[in-house]
């Protein structure tokens, strides 16, 4: 295994601002009404300083390009896949429509294992998002690498069984199908050229998936929506999400919550009962 503890400690700073038309869009995309105060709902931090590499400086698999290079801020671990695996959020302000926005990132630790489906490369990276100067989010994100995919993989996750997902137990239950629409429309939300969320040859053929990936933020908003739909907008201190196996576009999407022995459970579940997302909040 190659040593890269030399990117822990590295930092970068953004800078962006929350304007009417990002909110707008923000809205829309969920079908949401326009908020009045104009406070965003939580989450929108995801839509914000996002990456901006040249369209040059794209890899073949639309994710910004690593290398050694004393200014490359991620690892350039030599595996091909790159997943969003889990968050860890604390909210301390709410963002209002306007906002000036600052961001801090800082890599807070490097690690590799050899894992039953081979190398695999861990990278916690801490944001502190600030709004008008204040604190606003705090998130410490988890990504994943994989070695490449055989061309002879079986597709996963796997078709989907003949038997139907129950929702008792849980408190609150809500369907929906994300379809290829919502999917391009939080690509350009979060300005993620991730190519398996709109390349559907690419996600099959290349990283063997069985159709276009639902984003693993997309589906950790669609639980704060849930969330605020019950104990209103910005009541979360804080929430969690770890993604489990991939959603599917155009296939049914389970969400689900219920009050648990320290704060709420939430959950997302494909339409034959796989777990897809598993999630927690406090108030």
């Amino acid at each position: 295994m190659n040593d890269f503890s030399a990117w822990i400690g590295r930092e970068k700073r953004s800078a962006d601002r929350l304007d009417e038309g990002l909110a707008a869009r923000w809205l829309a995309t969920f079908d949401l009404p326009h908020p009045h105060p104009p406070i965003m709902p939580q989450g929108i931090h995801f839509a914000l300083c996002t990456p901006q590499a040249p369209t040059a400086q794209l890899g073949e698999d639309g994710h910004p390009a690593r290398d050694d290079n004393p200014d490359s801020f991620l690892p350039p671990f030599p595996l091909p896949r790159r997943m969003w695996a889990s968050s860890r959020i604390a909210f301390q302000a709410p963002i209002a429509i306007g906002a000036v926005i600052q961001r801090s990132s800082r890599v807070m630790s490097v690690s590799e294992k050899d894992g039953g489906s081979g190398r695999l490369a861990f990278v916690d990276v801490e944001h502190q998002t600030h709004a008008n100067g204040t604190v606003a989010v705090i998130e410490t994100q988890t990504l994943v690498y994989r070695e490449g995919a055989s061309p002879e993989a079986p597709l996963s996750p796997p078709p989907l069984a003949d038997v139907q997902f129950d929702p008792a137990g849980w408190n609150t239950h809500r369907v929906l199908t994300p379809d290829p629409r919502l999917l391009f429309r939080y690509s350009a939300l979060t300005f993620n050229t991730h190519r398996i969320h709109y390349d559907a040859p690419y996600a099959q053929s290349v990283e063997r998936y069985r159709g276009l990936v639902v984003h693993g933020p997309l589906t950790a908003s669609l639980l704060l929506q849930l969330a605020a739909a019950e104990l209103g907008e910005n009541r979360l201190r804080t929430f969690r999400f770890r993604g489990l196996s991939p959603a599917i576009a155009d296939e049914p999407l389970h969400l689900v919550m219920r009050k648990g022995e320290k704060g709420y459970d939430l959950a997302a579940f494909a339409d034959d009962g796989r777990q897809v997302t598993q999630a927690s909040a406090t108030i």
